[in-house]
């Protein structure tokens, strides 16, 4: 029987980078993927002619040596084997409450002029929130760094003062912080959040302080995107593994995991169930779900993991369409490389919180809030023509129904038809020119990535219930020798993801 010191469920981001970070340790890694490629989320791939980029449409610079990315991507040997283009300025916003179109800059200082230039009434309460936010993103960078940062006593205190705006606030939402500092500004409040679904679908239940670590990150260092798209940050991570001495096996789905005491054990099998291979581990890491991870196991162990997830309620999931145009957006005024559109009937930002269950009947006159990303505006690398358009919103796993598939793949359609006449009407002549498409919803998210309730964020990053509660997760589970690097063991997103990745990697590590 083959022996591993560490098997890894799942070549996802997660996974990926923890056990490059493990093999370049000495550690002897075993990746097993269902999928025919690595990567999950943080994929791209071809439909046809169309290039379809699965999540990674920015990032913050993991160049920055604050960024929380940088040390743990450096280590796992990959910060340079991929390259990060510059996206520019953040976000266009338009619509909802906002009377003409606001672009955010990717830079605190830029970003205080420029809405302090278009929200001159808001002066005061911009200079505030944009101070908190600077001060926490810059506290958690250096505690994210691990102990050897807090090593320096400078270094040390001057991350503690950063954190005394997180002890005021420290269980406040999204929209509870925004509303102490602009009352009834709805605009300039949508100004600052209009990229909620980057993080979540609703501000009333969003925690602040991670909205602030999470979009003060864009802010202190910029956006970034993968040139060539996601697929090209995920191969180099398992060449990585590879070139350390580990092996990534694709196309082979692990049937059962063995847990123990002493050794621990998985059993993986073809696709078809064929060909079953049993190996022996010192420990195992999930790049999955507790949920996905709870059917393989002993029924004890399995009961023991599902009630330490209990009261974590999963992240909101998002639909994805990718339109093929057969000339660039510019043409048809899509100003951004990435913009926010806020519906019409959003007049407040919490009414953002209706659009994720609007795909749950017909499309009607109210759309949900989109993301809009036009990889021909910046040098993307992503092959064109078709010139690649992304567009995604809040998207939920009981809007759909999989009992009928063919029923189902109509209603898809109908929305896509939908979602297209909406862009026309605010880009005259879009529709005309699509000429390829791909759509996926919260039901290919589960079906895909194995996404309990298509999560695509892990946990929702809800708020603490009170000022001494610990919302930070932890990649180390109930069960002795079980970790997790994925989502579900930190916060959400690529900066999340790869965070407690490094997390997961450094424990194992200590702890061996």
């Amino acid at each position: 029987m083959a022996r591993y010191d560490v098997v890894i469920v799942g070549a996802g981001l997660g996974g990926l980078t923890a056990g490059a970070i493990l093999a370049r340790a000495g550690r002897k890694v075993l990746v097993v993927e269902r999928s025919n490629s690595v990567g999950g989320a943080a994929s791209s791939y071809k439909s046809g002619e169309l290039f379809v980029e699965g999540s990674l449409h920015e990032t913050s610079d993991p160049h920055d040596p604050r960024d929380p990315k940088h040390d743990v991507l450096t280590r796992a040997g990959v910060i340079d084997a991929v390259k990060w283009i510059p996206s520019g300025a953040f976000y266009q916003a338009r619509g909802g409450p906002l009377d003409q179109p606001f672009l955010m800059p990717d830079d605190f200082d830029a970003a205080r002029r420029a809405l302090t230039e278009r929200f001159p009434e808001a002066r005061r309460g911009i200079e505030q929130l944009l101070g908190e936010m600077a001060r926490i993103a810059s506290a958690m960078a250096t505690i994210s760094q691990g102990r050897e940062a807090l090593k320096n006593p400078r270094q040390a205190l001057r991350a503690l003062s950063g954190l005394i705006p997180i002890v005021r606030d420290w269980p406040l939402s999204l929209s509870k912080k925004l509303d102490r500092v602009f009352g009834d500004n709805e605009a300039v409040k949508c100004a600052l959040a209009a990229n909620l679904s980057y993080f979540h679908d609703d501000p009333a239940t969003l925690w602040w302080i991670y909205f602030a670590m999470a979009q003060g990150s864009y802010l202190q260092s910029g956006g970034r995107y993968v040139q060539g798209g996601s697929q090209r940050l995920s191969s180099a991570l398992a060449r990585a593994i590879k070139v350390a001495g580990g092996e990534v096996l694709v196309r082979r789905v692990v049937s059962s995991i063995a847990l123990g005491d002493g050794a621990k054990s998985i059993t993986h099998t073809a696709k078809d169930g064929s060909d079953p291979r049993t190996v022996q581990c010192a420990q195992i890491i999930g790049n999955a779900a507790p949920a996905a991870l709870e059917p393989l196991m002993q029924a004890d162990a399995a009961e023991q993991l599902n009630q330490s997830y209990a009261r974590q309620a999963p992240s909101t999931s998002l639909f994805a369409l990718t339109l093929g145009l057969k000339r660039p957006p510019r043409e048809f005024g899509i100003a951004a490389y990435s913009t926010q559109l806020l519906p019409p009937w959003m007049k407040r930002l919490t009414d953002y919180a209706q659009g994720a269950a609007l795909m749950a009947e017909e499309p009607g006159e109210r759309m949900p809030p989109m993301s809009v990303v036009d990889y021909a505006a910046i040098d993307s690398g992503v092959p064109a023509p078709p010139y690649v358009l992304s567009i995604l919103g809040p998207d939920l796993l009981s809007n759909w129904d999989a009992s009928d598939m063919d029923a189902y793949r109509e209603k898809r359609g109908r929305w896509q038809e939908a979602i297209v006449r909406y862009l026309a009407s605010i880009y005259p002549g879009l529709s005309e020119a699509v000429v390829a498409s791909s759509f996926n919803s919260a039901l290919s998210v589960r079906q895909y990535l194995n996404a309990p309730d298509g999560a695509v964020y892990g946990f929702a990053p809800t708020p603490p219930p009170t000022i001494w509660s610990n919302p930070f997760r932890s990649p180390r589970t109930a069960i002795s020798g079980l970790y997790l690097a994925s989502a579900y063991a930190g916060f959400g997103g690529y900066t999340g993801v790869v965070q407690s990745a490094g997390v997961c990697a450094d424990m194992i590590l200590r702890e061996t």
